[in-house]
C-alpha cells in the first residue's frame, strides 16, 4: 500500500475508533458538549475525554443522533475490521501517529535544540563538527529571516516535559515549498514521522499560504 493511502486509511481508523469509543462513552461525552462554552472547547474536551486529537474529536462532535443505534455501532465496529485487516501497521504499533500530545514549534539556538540538530547532522550529512552545525543552522536562520523558509522542531508533548524527537523543514523555491522531515534514529518506527508529517502540512500551509506543498522522502 502506497504511503499515501496508507496515512488515509489510518485516518479513516482512527475516526472509526474514536466514534466507537465515543459511542461507549456517550453518557460521558454528552456532558462535556452540554457543558462546553463554544464548539471549540467541546472539540478540545472530547479530545481529552477520548484521548484522541482534535480531528477526530470533531468527528464525534458531528455524530447524528441516528449513529446511536446498536446497528450502527455495529457498522462501525465491523469498518475497524475492515481497515485493521489491510492496514500495514496501526496507532497499536506506532501510538505517537496520531498526534495527540504532539506540537511543532519554531527551532530555538536553545541547548536541546542545538543536540538534536547535531545528530541529525550526523544521521543524514555523515558530519556532527561543530563548523558544519553551525553552517547549517546559519542557513536555516537566513532562510528563515528572509522568510523563505521555516524549520520546526517536533516535540512530544505525553511526559512531564516535551521531548524533541525531530525536524520538520519547509522551504520556499518559487510557488511550491520543500517539505522534508527528519526524526531520531531512536524515536523511529513509533509513528512520530507521521504525526510529524501530518503537523507539518497544516503548519507549513499556514506560514506559505497559496504555495505547494511538496513532500520529499520523510525520514
Amino acid at each position: 500500500m502506497a504511503t499515501t493511502n496508507h496515512d488515509k486509511t489510518l485516518d479513516r481508523r482512527e475516526i472509526a475508533a474514536a466514534l466507537l469509543r465515543a459511542l461507549e462513552r456517550r453518557h460521558e461525552v454528552l456532558d462535556v458538549i452540554v457543558d462546553s462554552n463554544d464548539r471549540a472547547e467541546a472539540v478540545a474536551k472530547i479530545a481529552a475525554l477520548l484521548d484522541t486529537d482534535d480531528f477526530c474529536a470533531e468527528a464525534v462532535l458531528n455524530l447524528p443522533f441516528r449513529r446511536l443505534t446498536q446497528a450502527e455501532r455495529k457498522k462501525i465496529r465491523e469498518e475497524l475490521d475492515d481497515l485493521d485487516a489491510v492496514l500495514q501497521w496501526t496507532t497499536a504499533a506506532r501510538p505517537y501517529s496520531t498526534g495527540a500530545h504532539f506540537r511543532l514549534r519554531p527551532i530555538s539556538h536553545n541547548a536541546v535544540d542545538t543536540a538534536l540538530f547535531k545528530a541529525r547532522c550526523a544521521d543524514q550529512l555523515g558530519d556532527d563538527s561543530e563548523e558544519k552545525v553551525e553552517s547549517e543552522r546559519r542557513r536555516g536562520t537566513e532562510l528563515m529571516d528572509d522568510e523563505s523558509g521555516m524549520w520546526l522542531v517536533a516535540e512530544d508533548l505525553s511526559g512531564d516535559e516535551p521531548k524533541p524527537v525531530g525536524f520538520a523543514f519547509g522551504e520556499l523555491s518559487g510557488n511550491e515549498v520543500e517539505v522534508r522531515i527528519w526524526v531520531h534514529p531512536d524515536a523511529r518506527k513509533q509513528g512520530y514521522g507521521t504525526a510529524t508529517l501530518k503537523q507539518a502540512r497544516s503548519e507549513l500551509a499556514a506560514y506559505f499560504p497559496g504555495s505547494t506543498l511538496i513532500v520529499r522522502t520523510p525520514v
